[in-house]
């Protein structure tokens, strides 16, 4: 599964949301991880302010349920998963499931709300 075309694995759903659906599964890292190539390729498509310059590794934001976290880039999961540590899912198991991501504005919100700062202080 590629994240080449944007328009097939996610859609306009809110004015701060895109939704999509990924293969969720618990894992036991520290933090919810996609595969490296689809983060950037995402982070570029979505989160690009159009700079010849960006960072392409800032996280992204999901919400699965009811918990947002930050999503960072990991070469070992397969394209198209979204690996979440077993506490953010609680009983949750390994399915297909709704996965809305948060678009540009609101991801650096989020992100600012939990203490995250580009390397530009932003």
């Amino acid at each position: 599964m590629s994240f080449g075309d944007m328009d097939s694995m996610f859609e306009h759903f809110s004015g701060g949301y895109y939704l999509g659906k990924l293969y969720v599964e618990p894992h036991d890292g520290e933090r919810a991880v996609i595969q490296q190539d689809d983060h950037e390729l995402m982070n570029e498509q979505l989160y690009s302010s159009g700079e010849p310059i960006e960072r392409l590794d800032a996280p992204l934001v999901m919400k699965v349920d009811t918990t947002h976290f930050p999503v960072h880039g990991d070469k070992s999961v397969p394209s198209g998963t979204l690996a979440v540590p077993a506490e953010l899912l609680g009983k949750g198991r390994a399915s297909q499931r709704e996965v809305l991501l948060a678009k540009r504005e609101r991801a650096m919100e989020l992100l600012r709300y939990s203490g995250w700062q580009s390397a530009a202080g932003t």
